[in-house]
């Protein structure tokens, strides 16, 4: 995974908590912002699908280059 997306990654994970937690004060919000909530949630996933598939090309690219020496 880039450092990149690493980093957005551990935003979207430190943007869960805030959905619930009002940051200020440190109490609970009385209605959380659930939309907030799954942003993040959806932020992780395409992420991860992003990351994925790009290893995925990269391994191939690698694969084709190694067969084609031989």
């Amino acid at each position: 995974m880039d450092k990149y997306l690493l980093i957005i990654l551990i935003f979207m994970v430190v943007t869960i908590p805030i959905a619930f937690v009002e940051p200020s004060s440190g109490e609970f919000r009385d209605p959380p912002l659930i939309p907030l909530f799954y942003a993040a949630i959806a932020g992780i996933i395409i992420i991860l699908v992003y990351s994925s598939y790009k290893e995925k090309k990269e391994r191939q690219k690698a694969n084709a280059k190694r067969r084609s020496r031989k």
